[in-house]
């Protein structure tokens, strides 16, 4: 099958992806995970997917997504009362600070649900849409993207990524500071405590002065009052599957084994709870045919179209045919495309891989962190045309090789 017909209308699909984004935004209002908006948001996209696909189905599920930025108040009021106990009881030190790091490497860094049920519960929405073949279905596709919009990265906004790296960095060099001289101090003393620290141990203490601002400074790292409007991130990852639905509607071309699916995930921005209660939902499922998941998130400057080999701060494994096949489309239709990791963060792929599923990551961002990541500047005005374009057309070649794969066979 050859689909260069869709393929030619790149440029045009880019521009109603754009025309989307921007009537959401205008529309739905601030789509916070579990909020009104990303609810509202997904029962309009659900409709729109309505007139190209065969079923479309909006699944809820429970959601505490203030937990994932949350646990920075738990964990940083912890530190710094076991600064303060420092200079009294040591072990409680090590033990508030443990504690700490246990809750931040839990949410932030392996995006478990470690704090969750201590915030409020809410409900969030999955949607997903299928589009069957013509005949027997041999080959899947579905393609990823997430609805909601993250809360305001304060930092970011006001000092760039530089600025927001090295608070952080200084931040955690602190913590371990704290975490390090604690143990020294029991060392030095062989006891668990003491009334009040001298000598060596106190002037340790004393240098604890020097990360206290980028310590308390992570309690402002984000602003819940703010929600950004979220159209690269990640409406941009929503609309090039529901594209690719609405030109295979328009152009009248029906797929003889391949069926075709979009599946929006909510609250992937509190720790990627919707692509991780899909799996649960679905676990065991899709295994009637080779089932591939396409997770996009933030399409925006064409040269850095990528695949992401790895997700989840580098650990978690992309399915390798998955990885390979974009590269190959893109390479066919000569679009630039690069093959790396996502190093700091996660997308919805990796909850995909964790749970079961093959599938990759597809990013189109600066990886060092830019001024409209996370921030009031992720606007429709501020899309990339071309990056659309281009992601758009390779994902459409991507379609094309799985027919031709399941044509191929007897």
């Amino acid at each position: 099958m050859d689909l260069k017909s869709i393929i030619d209308k790149k440029d045009e699909a880019a521009k109603y992806m754009g025309d989307e984004i921007e009537k959401v935004i205008k529309t739905h209002g601030k789509r916070d995970p579990g909020s009104e908006g990303e609810k509202a948001a997904c029962e309009y996209m659900a409709d729109v997917m309505r007139e190209y696909c065969d079923t479309v189905t909006i699944e809820p599920f429970d959601v505490h997504p203030a937990a994932f930025m949350g646990w920075i108040y738990i964990s940083i009021t912890l530190i710094l009362v076991g600064m303060i106990l420092y200079f009294f009881l040591p072990i409680l030190t090590i033990i508030f600070t443990v504690i700490g790091l246990f809750f931040a490497v839990g949410e932030f860094i392996m995006y478990r649900k470690v704090v969750d049920k201590l915030f409020k519960k809410k409900t969030s929405h999955n949607v997903l849409a299928l589009r069957k073949p013509k005949g027997e279905v041999k080959r899947r596709i579905i393609y990823n993207g997430h609805p909601d919009a993250a809360c305001e990265w304060t930092m970011n906004y006001y000092f760039g990524g530089i600025g927001f790296g090295l608070h952080v960095v200084l931040a955690f060099i602190g913590v371990f500071y704290v975490l390090i001289i604690a143990i020294a101090a029991l060392a030095l003393n062989k006891t668990a405590g003491y009334m009040v620290a001298d000598g060596v141990v106190r002037n340790m203490g004393y240098g604890m002065v020097v990360f206290l601002i980028p310590i308390v400074g992570l309690y402002f790292l984000w602003n819940e009052k703010v929600i950004v409007d979220g159209a690269n991130d990640n409406l941009t990852g929503c609309y090039m599957g529901i594209a690719v639905l609405k030109y295979l509607n328009d152009l009248g071309i029906e797929l003889e084994h391949t069926e075709v699916g979009v599946l929006l995930t909510g609250s992937e921005e509190a720790g990627l709870r919707g692509a991780k209660a899909f799996c649960k939902a679905h676990k065991g499922e899709f295994q009637d045919c080779e089932t591939l998941i396409y997770a996009y998130d933030t399409i925006n400057e064409a040269k850095f179209l990528q695949v992401n080999v790895k997700d989840l701060n580098a650990t978690v494994k992309s399915d390798e045919k998955a990885s390979q096949l974009f590269v190959d489309a893109a390479k066919a239709i000569d679009v630039p495309c690069n093959v790396g990791t996502v190093p700091f963060g996660a997308t919805d792929s990796a909850a995909f891989s964790q749970g079961g599923f093959r599938a990759t990551g597809i990013t189109a961002m600066d990886h060092n962190l830019q001024d409209y990541y996370h921030t009031r500047k992720d606007t429709y005005d501020n899309l990339h045309m071309e990056g659309l374009a281009n992601c758009f057309a390779v994902s459409v070649k991507v379609l094309e090789m799985l027919e031709n794969e399941a044509l191929a066979e007897k």
